[in-house]
């Protein structure tokens, strides 16, 4: 398939010829484009990195907000809605906000909201717990216990890391 822009006496007009090479790229790009709700596969053990790709700390005090991103680091990796995802980041400035640092918090925040996608295949995406591509979506209770499980936890301790 290609796509051509010829000239008509009134209007461009485009048409449409055919390759499968271009229609498999085209309907590639709209499945990739639309929200992710493949569920499931396994969990894998929950990691931190801290801060991902930011500083743990000020000068002075070199872990000072590690604390903050270990949580939100939880929230990333156990994934889910895209409202979930919201309140972990603005938990996330608030904690190092609270330390102190507001402007760097303020620069986190807009990291993690552009860097911390799920349609990005990083170690620090929104789910990396979860397969690539899980995108977002509610845990179902399938997954809920995964995440029970992998952090030892009794099912009524996971308030605990709900968001």
């Amino acid at each position: 398939m290609f796509i051509g822009i010829t000239e008509s006496r009134s209007r461009p007009v485009i048409s449409l010829g055919s390759s499968p090479a271009l229609l498999g790229l085209i309907v590639l790009v709209l499945f990739s484009a639309a929200p992710a709700t493949i569920y499931a596969g396994e969990l894998a053990p929950f990691s931190s990195d801290g801060c991902s790709l930011f500083p743990d700390g000020s000068g002075e005090n070199s872990a000072l907000w590690l604390s903050c991103c270990a949580d939100h680091d939880l929230s990333y990796w156990r994934g889910g809605t895209r409202a979930e995802r919201r309140v972990a980041d603005d938990a996330l400035e608030q904690c190092v906000a609270a330390k102190g640092y507001p402007k760097v918090a303020a620069l986190m925040s807009v990291g993690v909201f552009v860097g911390g996608t799920p349609f990005l295949p990083t170690p620090f995406r929104w789910g990396y717990g979860w397969p690539y591509l899980r995108g977002y979506g509610a845990l179902s209770s399938e997954e809920e216990a995964q995440v029970v499980r992998n952090l030892g936890l009794k099912s009524e301790q996971l308030s605990l890391i709900h968001i």
